[in-house]
């Protein structure tokens, strides 16, 4: 969103992309298609869009034609996701896109006007509270459906479980809410905070979790994320790193091995106008 805001890799992205397109909730998607009211062609605004993964889950499982709108403050990632757009719904009919480079925390309700659905995946959690506000009213005045994907809630569970594991997953937390650039994130808190904002403004919310189970197919995936979140927790309690030494080998070895089973908690907020 800005020069402070956190970064994300295209690798890390298509790393976790069938990860994601696991976990998401298929009843709240369900309930989209079936309260989609009929129009000429349905627009939806893809919020902070990464290298597309949203519009590749998504566009398929919808009928009818559709124009994707994509924002994301790095062009870079917005070249992957144009080029990797689909381009055929689910019932055969086109699917056409555009790509803005905004700051989808600038967005007002003038911006989202016509919009058939709005959609933005894992990035609530990484946005200031101030942020979540202006995102929310924007969405709440477009009075069409949102669907925000895959916030982090801040439960890990490993199999097998460790002593150490509760101490870490606190650690990582509080990292989530770090300030970067004088802006406090919301981290695990978001989607809690979102849904209220949106409750406050008259809006109806369904919740539902996403998780990620991260299990031998998932091996790769899950040794990479393992290492980031050790080093997050370290980074927030230096401390932590000589106790853990033996915990990051010893886990790290399993993971990459597909022997670490990984529940990663999310939530899927559904907003819907009354």
């Amino acid at each position: 969103m800005t020069d402070t805001s956190v970064r994300v890799s295209p690798e890390w992205l298509a790393l976790r992309e069938p990860a994601d397109a696991a976990a998401r909730s298929n009843e709240l998607v369900e309930m989209v298609a079936q309260a989609a009211p009929p129009v000429e062609r349905m627009i939806v605004h893809d919020l902070a869009c990464g290298t597309g993964s949203m519009s590749r889950w998504l566009g398929p499982r919808l009928a009818g034609p559709q124009h994707w709108i994509l924002y994301d403050w790095d062009p870079g990632l917005l070249q992957c996701a144009a080029e990797a757009m689909p381009d055929t719904a689910a019932d055969g009919a086109v699917i056409t896109f555009e790509t803005r480079t905004r700051d989808i925390t600038r967005l007002d309700t003038a911006d989202l006007a016509g919009a058939s659905l709005i959609t933005a995946s894992a990035v609530l959690d990484m946005l200031t509270a101030d942020e979540v506000r202006r995102v929310v009213g924007a969405c709440a005045g477009a009075i069409c459906p949102t669907l925000l994907t895959l916030s982090v809630v801040g439960r890990v569970d490993f199999t097998p479980a460790e002593p150490l594991d509760e101490r870490i997953a606190a650690a990582f937390n509080d990292h989530q809410r770090r300030t970067v650039g004088g802006r406090s994130l919301l981290g695990p808190d978001a989607a809690g905070f979102a849904a209220g904002e949106f409750i406050r403004r008259g809006v109806d919310v369904l919740v539902r979790p996403s998780p990620w189970r991260l299990g031998p197919a998932e091996a790769t995936l899950a040794a990479e994320w393992f290492a980031g979140w050790l080093d997050a927790a370290c980074e927030q309690q230096p401390e932590l790193s000589d106790a853990t030494s033996d915990y990051r080998q010893r886990r790290s070895v399993a993971a990459a091995a597909g022997r670490l089973g990984v529940t990663v908690g999310h939530h899927d907020l559904l907003v819907r106008p009354r």
